[in-house]
């Protein structure tokens, strides 16, 4: 009885296999330009969660010295 051949590479993540489809239908520019944007949503969801912390500490600390 023979063992199961093992991989010698993993299979692609989803990722990387959606990278490739990009890079099939998109041109470099749209590939670049569809990035930043998807970079600047991600800041964008960061900064409203700081801001949301940051409002729980100064209501905190307004109902504390209140």
């Amino acid at each position: 009885m023979q063992a199961a051949p093992v991989r010698a590479h993993a299979l692609p993540s989803v990722t990387t296999a959606l990278r490739a489809v990009e890079s099939l239908l998109l041109s470099g520019g749209q590939r670049t330009a569809r990035r930043n944007a998807w970079t600047a949503v991600l800041e964008d969801r960061r900064r409203a969660k700081d801001r949301v912390e940051v409002q729980h500490v100064l209501d905190a600390v307004a109902g504390h010295r209140s």
